[in-house]
């Protein structure tokens, strides 16, 4: 059995909360007061990605059928002729060319000025890539400014709804359009239809028009007086994503605790979704927004590889490149009845609270979770239920299969950005990574037969050890006597150094 979830909403009334600093911003939604997603940006690791510049032809090099544009950053940023977008008339005509019709030095000259956009981040000395085909995406569509046709996202792919949706799109466009939608048809452009957008109505696909040609509108009209270089429009911030992509019908309040952030994004909602507009709050409470709502404490358990369940049972997340395993315990829940409702009941209490951590965490790829093992299938078949009713609330995009013959469920989930664990968190400098260390008497060997190694190659009067205390300490006390014996075998001195600086796999052996 295999089922897909697209962003859904769930009926239960919604809190947004946003702390904002000068260096981060981080977002918590709240149903029913408790966190259900964490999003966090940082101000030094936002990329360029979707800014918008207009830029000044610097350097032409037919050579490599490309061009350096000065955009006003560090360094001048790189266009391929095969992203020259309005000026290859088979592109304008609709067509599809593998190769553009002219060369870049007939279709550029230095000193002249484009509208850009960057597509790729600067990478060590290598400069933004750019293209100047457009693209501004809302919460439902992607708007193309240069291009007239509209698109449904492939993974859209149910057929019915691909067609409501073809049917909705030409209707907002379509020149005799009536009523509210008869502004939607005053300016030309495309549209592709975004996964997100299935099952959306006609009035909120039409906000989503109204909203991206606004914006449209206003970086053209900033084109044409700037004087380049100069940016025109960067990537939304993440509280303007919160007012464009999170407020749903279902979200009460927008709290944000910065009076400066507040009055950008009621400026911001005022223009672009004023329908969120009044539910925008600014907090001035003494007390922490995330402390006073229970976030801060729900971040440490969202990094935390154990998460208890209230009954009593458990969870063990282990997150890996390929996937990320989910493992359910009863720990110290034993039910009132017999144990096979006591496996069930910690099944269904696991279900809820999976599904919400997979949110909290932002975990994506390859999910599999071990469902303690039930040999009742009405049992099976309650479980899986509920954990894809949990699962609905999800924004992003994601597959569910049944059990497996194993006892498994396997899914997957859209990768949309960084696990917070990636954001917050970086790989131990003392396990590498692995969540486990060598023992101190593993690395007292270790040290032992790299000593004998080096006696094999060099001739040196004495032998020092300088390693962690607690391998020392276990050089002066159990292996006394092994260090004993390879002294007396090499037939010179070992002495010993404890370092505390030094984690208790590293060691170094110096030649004196």
């Amino acid at each position: 059995m295999s089922t897909s979830h697209p962003a859904a909403e769930s009926g239960i009334p919604e809190d947004i909360l946003i702390n904002c600093t000068p260096y981060e911003t981080r977002v918590a939604v709240l149903a029913n007061g408790v966190v259900q997603e964490l999003h966090v940006e940082r101000t030094q690791s936002r990329g360029l990605v979707g800014n918008i510049y207009i830029g000044k032809v610097a350097r032409v090099l037919p050579g490599m059928q490309s061009a350096f544009i000065d955009v006003g950053l560090e360094r001048t940023a790189f266009l391929h002729v095969a992203d020259l977008w309005e000026t290859q008339p088979a592109r304008q005509a609709g067509a599809t060319a593998d190769r553009p019709t002219q060369p870049i030095e007939q279709l550029l000259a230095e000193g002249q000025r484009l509208l850009v956009q960057v597509i790729k981040d600067p990478l060590g000395s290598k400069g933004a890539r750019l293209s100047t085909q457009i693209s501004l995406a809302g919460r439902l569509l992607v708007h193309l400014p240069q291009d007239n046709h509209v698109g449904i996202s492939q993974r859209i792919e149910d057929e019915a709804e691909r067609q409501r949706l073809r049917d909705c799109m030409t209707a907002l466009l379509a020149p005799n359009a009536q009523g509210a939608n008869a502004n939607l048809n005053n300016d030309h452009g495309g549209f592709i239809v975004r996964t997100v957008a299935e099952s959306a109505t006609q009035d909120e696909l039409a906000c989503d028009i109204d909203y991206l040609r606004k914006l449209w509108q206003a970086i053209h009209e900033r084109s044409r007086s700037t004087a380049a270089p100069a940016q025109l429009h960067e990537d939304l911030s993440l509280g303007q994503r919160v007012l464009r992509d999170f407020a749903v019908r279902d979200t009460r309040r927008i709290i944000i605790d910065s009076r400066e952030n507040h009055v950008r994004l009621c400026e911001f909602a005022r223009l672009y979704t004023p329908a969120v507009a009044e539910r925008i709050e600014h907090y001035t409470g003494a007390r922490p927004l995330f402390d006073l709502y229970g976030v801060e404490t729900e971040i440490q358990k969202a990094l935390s590889r154990r998460v208890s369940l209230d009954s009593g049972g458990y969870l063990i997340f282990d997150q890996t490149e390929a996937m990320t395993t989910v493992d359910i315990n009863t720990g110290g829940f034993v039910g009132v009845r017999n144990f096979d409702d006591t496996i069930f009941k910690t099944n269904l209490e696991a279900a809820q609270v999976v599904a919400r951590q997979l949110r909290l965490r932002n975990l994506g790829g390859i999910i599999v979770i071990d469902f303690i093992d039930m040999d009742n299938l009405q049992h099976r078949d309650a479980v899986l239920a509920e954990f894809t009713k949990a699962l609905s609330r999800d924004r992003t995009r994601m597959t569910v299969n049944g059990f497996t013959q194993l006892g498994l469920v396997e899914m997957t989930r859209k990768r949309t950005r960084e696990s917070l664990e990636h954001v917050l968190c970086q790989s131990c400098p003392t396990c590498d990574g692995r969540g486990s260390i060598k023992t101190s008497q593993t690395v007292c060997y270790e040290v032992l037969r790299e000593i004998l190694r080096q006696a094999r190659q060099f001739d040196a009067r004495e032998y020092r050890i300088l390693a962690a205390t607690a391998v020392i300490n276990l050089f002066l006390e159990e292996e006394s006597q092994s260090l004993a014996m390879l002294s007396d075998f090499i037939g010179k001195p070992v002495s010993l150094q404890a370092e505390s600086s030094y984690g208790q796999e590293q060691f170094d052996i110096v030649l004196r």
